[in-house]
């Protein structure tokens, strides 16, 4: 990067000012300072002035030079060179500061709010800006070598508001003076738009022709501040590897290489950085984390909130009943956490008031206060009085809102405005009342005030029919991260909102206009969620339908959308998700089975010695949630799901489950945290009557639990028939206490022990307990045990001498022959009282075949087997066959899924579904039998002797023939099922058990954007977005 042309930088001016004498004194001492810097030696004795004056730039950085420089003149005593350095670095740092301010003030003036909001933010803002100016103080305790402020917040927390107002007092002398003497302020949006740089011309890049003073800069770095603003809209991720990482300031490196040598200070050895994000990409953030960086999170808190209005309505009594509107719905106190979504609140409320109108009666919900927004706004400008232009108006707008999320587009161009129709005057219009501004990151683009106003008219257009439209943007080819839009879930919302015949008149009355798909769509909705009732897995949560519900709140429409729900899944993590289900569990009238994850709302676990307001919420929801236990008579399932319960929680739902009114017949409990550590709830459980299903997967049981659980089974009036104790990390050790709930446990019929290490030992403990003559287990479930042969004599005498063992789930531990052998050979004797046994996964091969073969034909009590995923081949399958023939086969099911089979099996596979009169169902999925065997078995399967009902076939990749011979099938045998699951996904059987969320987590999607895009006007839209972001650039 070139310097300054000006004599400041003259390296040849310095060494002129020199005598012959003091330029060899100087010769000396720069050879000396060469070695201190630890820098490559150049030959430096015959040199002249001038040669010097040209060795050194292409021998060293910058830096480097005028740092020696400066220290040699010190040591010379040339007070008259030292002070023309220092000079012209005082220059330099106010033309920096000068740059800032035009930069600052250009971003500034790009919002309309003007002196209210930065006089508020000023005042709000007071705490993080004292955080900010102890960071960067060397002789702070707050502060340390390298270190990074990380500024956390959501959308429009405030986080470039408040980086804007620092760097603006610290060029007004108020912040970080001797402290910081450069700052270099990039965007991400800047960022992503470079391929390859050197920190030089990074550093110059708002320089005027990029010639910044970049030596000075970087000769002392311990007085450069770096500002990195929305780290999680960085294109690529910033996981360098070390060897890769670069501290030549003039070297062209990638993006990436260049800003992880910054970060991890290969370059500009200690400097700061002050970086801001939100949270959604915390991996880039902990990557660089250091125990001794600064952390500081953005948040609107209660008491900001209330000073905002205070300050907005400059009237006691309006904002006392303003704030009491929010405070009392938790939606709108959600809203209100936002800056910019509190400015708007606060316009509405206020022109309500000057209306004369209740604001608790007219701005309820968000959608109230959106249409409330958009109407006064759009009819507001003197001198358009007309509703014909006033409804233009929404139309354009509502059409680029639509275009713009469809086609990831939140930042417009002008030719985007034109192309939905807006002229000069509609967008000066737009931009008077805070509809569309200019963009704060960027050139010469417009975006919505706030994300949910753009979606506001996104969910306007969807009900007016507009036509759709591609807009020049939204056929770019690259997206940022921020600017990619596909989470329609506040779009829905609205939506639902708009279906509430009060909400939707603030609209139609203002801009004299019915929305024309409002009935179409209404009875689109309940007859969908009808046929969702069918089939619970299109929708993975609740959560996002019931908030739709909540928006509209018309109850006999709410009605009717979930009448017809028989199992729900809740994620819940604050107070404004638990009032929002409540109010749609109520009318779940035929709720059968509830699944609910229940996150951050009790983190606190020391006792509460006086609670907080959000607290008392969190518990008085909480208390009503669990009431639904007692009250609802149709549920009889409770999945309580990766959830944290503190004391007080904890307590409310053993509550609950101890009342003689719970009638739950199954409970499941997986990933809980307690306070107790389930003593309080199995103390609950001890009084419950209709309990019949326990589960306690994923849950480290303590020998306190093993006697709880004891004592619960022990009650004559305790009517637990199975215990599920999945992935609980139980071991050998404590398969003695397995044992006593075995013998002592009067109702338990069933055990599952799925994913446990219990190995060998451990069962063979077992095994002693399950010939006990108080043992009543009928089922059994030791999949993924780390069991071998070795225990399978065990398991072979219990089948043998045993009398009450109906089901044994051995799948996934290796067996092999030998063990297989011992556990299936008590089944030739007709004592052996075994219905069921699962074999898959257990690595025996078709050696053993024939004697698995003897028992299928001459076992009289064998139901089901199941030998998937075992090296079966077409040899063993023949002789399987042999038996599933015999005339005294009583088999019902048998599953040979990933069995390696091929076609050269379908003949004999044939003969059985046409010979064999009790096989109900047969899986052979995930095997290569070719299009023409698989002909043979439909064959076969369409004739009248084949009794199958269930059957299994591999059918991805087959022809259109045969497919069209599978619909035949279907149609001659419509009672006949194809199944399309394999044995590993059945209940019991989940090897790799994890929660659905973990902790903090994002909540997964709902699916819930089938139901909208389904629906035909929005189905062409998403057709056209698909095709316009094919399009090349």
């Amino acid at each position: 990067m070139a310097e300054s042309n000006s004599t400041d930088f003259d390296l040849l001016w310095y060494l002129e000012n020199l005598s012959d004498k003091e330029f060899q004194s100087f010769k000396k001492y720069l050879a000396r300072k060469i070695l201190d810097f630890k820098l490559p030696q150049v030959p430096l004795i015959n040199l002249t002035k001038e040669q010097l004056a040209n060795l050194l730039p292409i021998s060293y950085e910058g830096q480097h030079i005028w740092n020696m420089l400066y220290s040699i003149f010190l040591m010379m005593r040339k007070e008259d060179l030292c002070r023309k350095i220092i000079g012209s670095k005082r220059t330099n740092q106010e033309a920096c500061k000068a740059l800032m301010r035009r930069k600052i003030t250009l971003r500034w003036e790009n919002h309309t709010f003007g002196e209210f909001h930065y006089k508020f933010f000023c005042n709000v803002a007071s705490d993080v800006f004292y955080v900010l100016q102890l960071a960067y103080d060397s002789t702070s305790c707050y502060s340390a070598n390298d270190l990074n402020v990380f500024l956390m917040g959501d959308r429009a927390s405030g986080k470039t508001m408040t980086i804007n107002l620092a760097v603006m007092k610290w060029i007004n002398g108020e912040m970080w003076q001797n402290m910081i003497s450069y700052v270099v302020h990039l965007t991400s949006h800047e960022i992503n738009q470079m391929t390859d740089s050197s920190l030089a011309e990074l550093i110059a890049k708002d320089w005027p022709d990029g010639q910044a003073p970049i030596a000075d800069i970087l000769s002392d770095p311990k007085k450069l501040l770096f500002i990195l603003e929305d780290v999680d809209n960085l294109r690529f991720e910033l996981n360098v590897n070390e060897h890769a990482l670069c501290s030549n300031s003039t070297q062209k490196v990638p993006i990436p290489i260049l800003l992880v040598s910054l970060l991890k200070r290969q370059m500009a050895p200690g400097c700061w950085f002050l970086i801001s994000s939100r949270p959604t990409r915390e991996e880039n953030i902990k990557m660089f984390l250091k125990t001794t960086d600064c952390y500081v999170t953005l948040q609107f808190s209660n008491e900001k909130r209330e000073l905002y209005f205070h300050s907005f309505f400059n009237d006691r009594q309006r904002a006392s009943t303003a704030l009491m509107l929010v405070h009392d719905n938790e939606i709108l106190t959600g809203l209100c956490r936002v800056a910019i979504l509190c400015w708007i609140t606060c316009t509405v409320l206020n022109r309500q008031m000057d209306k004369g109108h209740d604001p608790q009666h007219c701005c309820e919900t968000p959608t109230d206060l959106h249409a409330h927004f958009l109407a006064d706004a759009l009819t507001s400008k003197a001198g358009l009085t007309t509703n014909q232009y006033h409804l233009g108006l929404l139309r354009r707008l509502c059409l680029l809102a639509a275009g713009g999320l469809f086609l990831s587009t939140l930042n417009f161009s002008g030719e985007d405005l034109r192309c939905v129709g807006f002229t000069e005057v509609d967008f000066s219009v737009l931009q008077a009342v805070n509809i569309l501004l200019p963009s704060s990151t960027h050139k010469d683009r417009y975006k919505f005030i706030h994300l949910n106003v753009q979606e506001f008219c996104a969910a306007i257009a969807f009900l007016m029919a507009v036509p759709n439209c591609l807009i020049p943007s939204g056929s770019r080819g690259y997206k940022e991260k921020r600017e990619q839009y596909c989470n329609f879930n506040q779009v829905f919302t609205f939506i639902f909102g708009l279906l509430n015949e009060n909400r939707r008149k603030i609209l139609e009355t203002t801009f004299g206009y019915q929305l024309p798909m409002v009935e179409s769509f209404r009875r689109y909705s309940v007859e969908y969620m009808k046929h969702l009732g069918r089939d619970q897995q299109k929708l993975t949560h609740h959560g996002s339908l019931f908030y739709c519900l909540f928006e509209n709140q018309e109850e006999e429409f709410v009605k009717k959308v979930v009448n017809t729900l028989k199992e729900v899944t809740l994620y819940l993590q604050s107070n404004k998700d638990m009032m929002v289900s409540l109010y749609c569990l109520e009318y779940c009238c035929h709720l059968r089975t509830f699944k609910l994850s229940v996150q951050r709302i009790f983190e606190y676990k020391e006792p509460l010695v006086r609670p907080t307001a959000s607290q008392m919420k969190s518990l008085v929801y909480w208390r009503e949630i669990c009431s639904l236990f007692c009250t609802m008579d149709t549920l009889w399932e409770l999945h309580l799901f990766d959830s944290d319960l503190n004391d007080i929680s904890e307590r409310i739902l053993s509550k609950a489950l101890e009342h003689s009114s719970c009638k739950l017949r199954t409970l499941k409990l997986s990933y809980i945290s307690t306070a107790s550590g389930f003593e309080d709830l199995l103390k609950a459980l001890a009084r419950n009557r209709s309990l019949i299903h326990l589960s306690l997967n994923c849950t480290s049981i303590s020998l306190n639990m093993f006697s709880l659980l004891r004592e619960i089974l022990d009650k004559s009036t305790c009517q637990i028939r199975h215990l599920s104790l999945m992935k609980c990390d139980l071991r050998a050790s404590e398969c003695g206490e397995i044992a006593s709930l075995l013998v002592n446990g009067g109702s338990l019929r069933k055990l599952t022990l799925t994913n446990n290490p219990l190995r060998n030992d451990g069962v063979n403990i077992l095994c002693n307990a399950l010939l006990h003559p108080n043992c009543t287990l009928t089922s059994l479930a030791l999949v993924f045990c780390c069991l071998t042969e070795q225990c399978c004599s065990s398991l072979g005498r219990v089948l043998l001498l045993g009398r009450t063992l109906k089901q044994l789930d051995l799948c996934v531990n290796h067996l092999q022959n030998y063990g297989v052998l011992h556990v299936t050979f008590p089944l030739i004797f007709p004592t052996c009282q075994l219905e069921e046994l699962y074999l898959s996964g257990c690595f025996f091969t078709n050696d053993i075949c024939q004697y698995i073969a003897i028992v299928i034909a001459t076992n009289e009590t064998l139901r089901s087997l199941e030998i998937g995923s075992n090296s079966i081949e077409d040899a063993g399958m023949q002789l399987l066959c042999g038996g599933l023939r015999h005339p005294d086969c009583m088999l019902v099911n048998i599953g040979l899924e990933e069995c390696m089979l091929t076609g050269a099996c379908c003949e004999s596979l044939a003969s059985v579904l046409t010979t064999n009169k009790t096989l109900e169902r047969l899986n052979i999925l995930q095997n290569q039998l070719g299009d023409e065997r698989v002909v043979k078995l439909l064959e076969s399967l369409i004739l009248p002797e084949c009794v199958l009902q269930i059957i299994g076939l591999p059918l991805n990749d087959v022809s259109a023939e045969t497919r069209r011979m599978v619909m035949t099938v279907k149609e001659r045998k419509p009672n006949l099922i194809f199944l399309s699951e394999t044995w590993s996904v059945k209940e019991g059987r989940e090897i790799g058990v994890i929660p659905a969320s973990q902790p903090g987590s994002v909540i997964p999607n709902s699916n819930l954007d089938y139901m909208f895009f389904k629906f035909p006007r929005m189905s062409t839209a998403m057709r056209m977005s698909s095709t316009a972001s094919r399009q090349p650039l």
